[in-house]
């Protein structure tokens, strides 16, 4: 590459990077940070929210240009000085960098080739190696949180709210990489995305139909022959236009391990749990027992465990009727969050508002920091400063 245009790439990238990493403006105005193609990344009240548009590899490639330094630094992390690290998953005691390559050659046939097209994307812009965007976004499955719906008569004015409590790695550092993707897939339904700096899937996510989707993990390590369970709820939100076309794209792919979810529907105040294993799928509906959820309460849907679950249904019996946005989070502190408590998420579907607090650098749980206020249709119907760097969008080039 000449000199020239060489330099004013790193210019962008480092005015980028200094930007995002000072955290300004913090008075809740907004400001564009750069542009990429169709993408932008801008800060809301400090928060990094990034706009992806186009096809599966311009976003790919948006998200790596944007977010360059965040991703590079995330993956190092998570690759090499935790993923060569020995860790304790279920029973066993593994690198999870040694046996992610195994992972993803089984699951290759059941990932369909746009999020291989949004990787390689990913790779180009960011300068990653494809092979570690690919094992960086496939690590999720290595590792195995609390989850809650309320409606109708359990709310003060019968407003959905749905709840997300992700317990998961707080040692890791996600949260210093923390961002919102605002994604208007070509051909798909636009939604957001909870998420960290270069991964491409979702475990936390609410699409522009008013879908909201929270997963938490259980049993079946080993079990990887279907879709990667992130790539699965991402499905759920491009695809899903209401509950039962989220229910179906669930029940009806090849699925892994053990997972249960939340999935809500604002525009008809629905909402159920669910498992989706690799060989169960079942549903549990408002007001409902299980035998894993023994004390059903009406209008919630209540998911977690041992005593965690004991507090969640506490809470939800002593507010019932009386929930608003702020009690509704208030659901979410410790000790229904854990000490790992990596984020917390509340939806609004049919509003399309959500509510995001993420742990703190020195590692404190989510449910204790500050939450960020958005709302998807806002966020969709913004446009950049067009004064802002912009970085060249490059084309894709075939693959031999």
């Amino acid at each position: 590459m000449p000199i020239l245009p060489l330099f004013r790439r790193l210019t962008l990238v480092i005015l980028v990077a200094l930007v995002v990493l000072s955290g300004a403006p913090r008075d809740g105005a907004a400001q564009t940070v750069a542009r990429c193609g169709k993408g932008w990344l801008e800060l809301v009240d400090g928060y990094p929210v990034l706009h992806l548009k186009g096809t599966p590899y311009e976003m790919g490639f948006q998200h790596g240009a944007l977010f360059k330094d965040r991703i590079q630094q995330n993956m190092d992390n998570i690759l090499v000085k935790r993923g060569e690290q020995t860790v304790q998953v279920g029973v066993l005691k593994i690198k999870p960098r040694s046996v992610i390559d195994s992972i993803t050659a089984i699951q290759q046939k059941f990932v369909p080739q746009k999020y291989y097209d949004e990787l390689r994307g990913l790779a180009a812009g960011s300068e990653l190696k494809y092979t570690d965007a690919v094992a960086g976004n496939f690590l999720p499955e290595l590792f195995h949180c609390s989850g809650f719906a309320i409606m109708n008569s359990a709310t003060k004015d019968g407003t959905l709210y749905h709840g997300r409590v992700l317990d998961y790695a707080i040692d890791w550092g996600l949260q210093d990489h923390a961002v919102v993707i605002v994604a208007e897939p070509e051909g798909g339904i636009p939604f957001v995305n909870v998420t960290y700096a270069g991964f491409i899937g979702s475990v936390t996510g609410m699409n522009a139909k008013s879908v909201s989707v929270g997963e938490m993990g259980g049993r079946g390590l080993g079990h990887w022959a279907g879709v990667p369970m992130a790539l699965l709820v991402r499905e759920v939100l491009e695809r899903g236009n209401d509950l039962d076309e989220a229910i179906s794209i669930f029940r009806d792919s090849p699925r892994t391990c053990q997972y249960f979810y939340v999935v809500a529907d604002g525009k008809t105040n629905r909402a159920v749990g669910m498992e989706a294993s690799w060989d169960k799928f079942q549903l549990v509906q408002p007001g409902e027992a299980n035998p894993l959820l023994p004390t059903p309460v009406a209008d919630t849907v209540l998911l977690s465990a041992g005593d965690r679950y004991k507090e969640l249904v506490r809470r939800a019996q002593d507010g019932h009727g009386q929930f608003d946005a702020d009690s509704a989070r208030r659901l979410m502190d410790c000790p229904v969050a854990m000490k790992s408590n990596l984020h917390d998420v509340l939806f609004a579907p049919k509003s399309t508002k959500f509510w995001i607090a993420n742990a703190s650098h020195d590692k404190k749980p989510a449910a204790d920091q500050k939450y960020y206020a958005f709302q998807l249709t806002d966020l969709l119907a913004r446009t950049p400063e067009m004064s802002s760097p912009e970085i060249p969008l490059v084309a894709q080039t075939p693959v031999k």
